[in-house]
């Protein structure tokens, strides 16, 4: 463990550009899979089902990953999980490369999968307790736009990659975020309320799994806090990576557009989730968590019937430059809204879980979309997708104050 620094007032910003950086890289590492679908689906000759089951196993490897590394931050620090996991997923996602067949690829991508996990818990859980309550949501929101700066990164890498070098080529790219983990290492300290919780958990002799377990169970406040949470978090999730696993194919396979056609038009999608994120954090702190999430999120499911059922050439790249703004604003407000519903030392544990028992069930979401593909049409799969952003919503709406916690405080 490091030792105990004091932190001068612009630390947080050096930690905010590193945090920025590998969620940049963890957004480019899930979108190469999607990129690579079609070519890995023609080489290993795999069905719908099967390339379906590949961002399964990418999310339940999340999932594991996710529910680990959150304990594992509340044990040992949370830099140097981030740093962990970045080392983790570049390694593997570079191996992806060398695969041969549909068994070695899903086992590699579910293992690689665990870094991709656990690195979203330890970045949001660490910027929240660096940043000031007045404008958390803002700096998170902004921080959330590095997974969708990654996203275009992965997007502009695949369009000049797949189409001369292949999809091989793309993924032995992914050794390259090795760097950051090892500066990151380096130049950002732990943050002073996880110091504090730390020594107050060994005075108390209380840092195991188990006990970080029972004190989120045996409180009737965290229990509730948590079940509420793995809701919401089952259902956005189950609708963000059924549509982010799938769009690119969908546009490509259902719309006929050509590849470096389809990434152009996705390119602008995500540059508008970008927009997104950054004013979701900007309106949640203005206008409440609550108030944001459940607007993208009930946008969102609105927005997706239109696009399957009103495309044209004409119109479609506006559809999705709405859609991306409006997919991309309960992630802009998600960090903070989850983090300020726990106490300080369980946080990692409760936001790792309850997010994480959420992506569970959201893995089987691209082999859900699929199965309704190879016995209908990808857009089908998107209206399921949408019921699940349209409860996702409601559930916080309803169900989950804001600003229980200060993450600030230990």
């Amino acid at each position: 463990m490091k030792n105990k620094v004091n932190l001068s007032p612009h630390t947080w910003k050096i930690a905010f550009f590193f945090a920025f950086l590998a969620l940049l890289v963890d957004g480019a590492d899930l979108m190469l899979l999607s990129y690579s679908l079609n070519s890995i689906k023609a080489e290993f000759q795999l069905s719908s089902v099967q390339a379906g089951m590949l961002g399964s196993f990418t999310l339940a490897g999340m999932a594991i990953g996710g529910i680990f590394g959150g304990w594992a931050c509340d044990q040992f620090g949370r830099v140097r999980i981030v740093v962990i996991s970045i080392l983790l997923f570049s390694v593997l996602t570079c191996g992806l490369g060398l695969t041969q067949n549909f068994i070695q690829f899903s086992i590699l991508r579910f293992f690689a999968s665990l870094g991709l996990g656990s690195l979203y818990i330890a970045c949001n859980t660490l910027m929240a307790e660096y940043v000031p309550t007045r404008y958390r949501t803002t700096v998170l929101g902004t921080l959330q736009a590095g997974w969708t700066v990654g996203y275009i990164v992965a997007t502009l890498l695949a369009g000049w990659i797949i189409p001369d070098h292949g999809w091989r080529m793309l993924f032995y790219v992914a050794i390259v975020p090795v760097l950051i983990a090892v500066l990151m290492h380096f130049l950002v300290p732990e943050p002073q309320a996880w110091y504090h919780s730390r020594n107050d958990l060994n005075g108390q002799n209380t840092n195991t799994q188990e006990s970080a377990l029972k004190r989120i169970f045996a409180d009737p406040r965290n229990r509730k806090m948590f079940i509420l949470w793995a809701l919401t978090a089952g259902f956005l999730q189950f609708g963000y990576y059924g549509v982010n696993n799938w769009m690119p194919s969908y546009l490509e396979s259902e719309l006929g557009m050509k590849f470096k056609e389809m990434t152009a038009y996705m390119v602008g999608t995500y540059s508008a989730m970008i927009l997104g994120k950054i004013l979701a954090g900007f309106m949640a702190d203005k206008l409440g968590r609550r108030f944001t999430y459940a607007f993208g999120a009930i946008g969102t499911a609105i927005f997706l019937p239109l696009i399957v059922f009103y495309n044209s050439p004409d119109n479609i790249l506006f559809l999705l430059i709405a859609f991306g703004f409006l997919y991309g604003i309960p992630y802009g407000v998600n960090a903070t809204y989850m983090t300020e519903s726990f106490p300080t030392h369980i946080r990692g544990s409760a936001t790792g879980g309850a997010y994480n028992v959420g992506r569970l069930g959201a893995a089987i979401a691209p082999a859900t979309i699929g199965f309704l593909a190879s016995g209908g049409s990808i857009g089908l799969g998107f209206l399921v997708m949408g019921a699940a952003y349209l409860i996702c919503g409601v559930i916080p709406a309803l169900l989950i104050k804001e600003k229980q916690y200060d993450p600030q405080q230990s």
